[in-house]
């Protein structure tokens, strides 16, 4: 494109807007196939059926019955499939907290943020601190059950009944069908959210006010907006507004965490040279927690309502920015 003489507009939109931004997303790919493969295992082989059947106490003690684990396990693929499989569910009360709690479970859209910081920061203590994250996605929903069944959903779940289906071998074909159709969702959404989310960024990243190139980037559109909130972030390591601006291309899409950061970080040597471990960490942990993507918010808002969705975007953004602040005063002196 340069030896072609193409306006220095497009050749910029191309390569810093939207080959650095879809194109670090999607070398995830790998890693993101890889899990579906295995979930589908599970779905086609019966198995998971019989973990609700055996969940059941355990679940009671949450105020849950077994038939819960199923949107919750779901919700390690996609939050949204997961909170309209909650229908299956008899009683309104199960439902609801169910709904409520699968946002905690890590889906695959948090996991290019998790490989990318994990890779960067982390490298040898990749696996502990991967599994560490999903961990800890299950903790606070534990923690989040009982308080909700203490508060906003007092009572006991209804009985636990259930025909439980034979064992039988994944069929190749069946296995195959299920991995490609979720991982088409992925890439479908790679490249059109993702896409578009990338492009608006590096407009504003790269115009000021009277829409001429920005001599930095800290003179942009996108810095001024983000700055008004730099000082809330501050305080979980988080104080500036290229990661402030990334947070908020994530209630988008999850997946956009990453390519936004590279966009906004390409040209200064990446998110890795500006960030240290600490930060990092904080970061997973405010991703793991705070609010799903709009488009679970508005699965969320079609089965349960305004209020109950826009309690879901509150909460959870409360909950990850406490759980992001004990984080770095936890680990700032140590890492």
């Amino acid at each position: 494109m340069a030896n072609a003489g193409v306006n220095e507009v497009f050749h910029r939109l191309i390569t810093e807007g939207i080959f650095e931004g879809v194109g670090s997303v999607l070398s995830f790919v790998p890693i993101i196939v890889t899990m579906f493969f295995f979930l589908s295992l599970l779905e086609d082989s019966g198995y998971i059926a019989r973990v609700a059947f055996f969940m059941d106490k355990i679940f009671r003690k949450l105020g849950l019955s077994g038939r819960s684990i199923v949107p919750m396990l779901l919700g390690f693929g996609c939050t949204v499939p997961a909170v309209m499989s909650t229908r299956t569910l008899p009683s309104e009360r199960d439902r609801k907290m169910t709904i409520l709690l699968t946002p905690f479970m890590s889906c695959t859209a948090k996991l290019p943020i998790y490989a990318f910081f994990v890779d960067v920061f982390f490298p040898r203590y990749k696996a502990p601190v991967m599994v560490g994250l999903y961990v800890l996605g299950i903790v606070f929903s534990v923690a989040v059950a009982f308080v909700f069944k203490k508060t906003l959903f007092k009572g006991e779940a209804v009985p636990f009944v259930m025909e439980l289906p034979n064992y039988r071998m994944p069929g190749l074909k069946s296995v195959m069908l299920l991995m490609w159709e979720k991982t088409k969702d992925f890439l479908q959404r790679a490249f059109s959210v993702i896409l578009v989310a990338s492009v608006l960024v590096w407009f504003l990243k790269s115009f000021d006010l009277k829409l001429e190139f920005a001599q930095s980037s800290h003179e942009s559109i996108l810095a001024m907006i983000s700055g008004i909130l730099v000082p809330v972030f501050k305080p979980v390591g988080l104080g500036d507004w290229r990661i402030v601006t990334a947070l908020f291309s994530g209630f988008i899409a999850k997946e956009s965490v990453v390519s936004v950061l590279e966009v906004l970080f390409g040209t200064e040597g990446g998110a890795g040279n500006m960030m240290n471990a600490a930060s990092a960490l904080s970061l997973l942990v405010f991703c793991l927690l705070y609010t799903p993507c709009v488009a679970a918010v508005a699965a969320i808002r079609r089965e349960l309502g305004h209020k109950w969705a826009v309690f879901v975007v509150l909460w959870q953004c409360a909950v990850a920015w406490l759980a992001a602040l004990a984080a770095n005063l936890i680990f700032g002196s140590v890492l």
